[in-house]
């Protein structure tokens, strides 16, 4: 699995009607993706970045292939022109000494 985590900040005085229909497009262009996994959103509670997206790859073939396409990158420069700032792509691969998730034990 690759994670492929995104951060940005958003504009000053952006329109909040229009992040938001941005981002169903954005996360629908994610849904329909060969190789798609899982889709994250957050929001930083202290500071910047203020926004961080994360998406779940089954390979990084698969990962590179999205944010490389026309689709991807015609949504992303609409968000960079009119709502988002400060854009950091950052890929994650699975840890070989922690390869799953530690838990207590319930």
């Amino acid at each position: 699995m690759v994670e492929v985590n995104t951060t940005w900040d958003f504009l000053p005085g952006m329109d909040q009607d229009a992040y938001a229909v941005w981002s169903k497009r954005k996360i629908e262009l994610h849904l329909k993706a060969p190789g798609f996994v899982e889709f994250r959103a957050n929001r930083n509670l202290i500071g910047q970045p203020q926004a961080r997206a994360t998406s779940v790859w089954e390979t990084m073939a698969d990962a590179a292939s999205f944010l490389e396409s026309a689709d991807y990158l015609e949504i992303m420069a609409e968000g960079l022109d009119a709502l988002i700032t400060n854009t950091v792509v950052n890929f994650w691969g699975t840890s070989p000494m922690i390869p799953e998730p530690l838990r207590p034990h319930k």
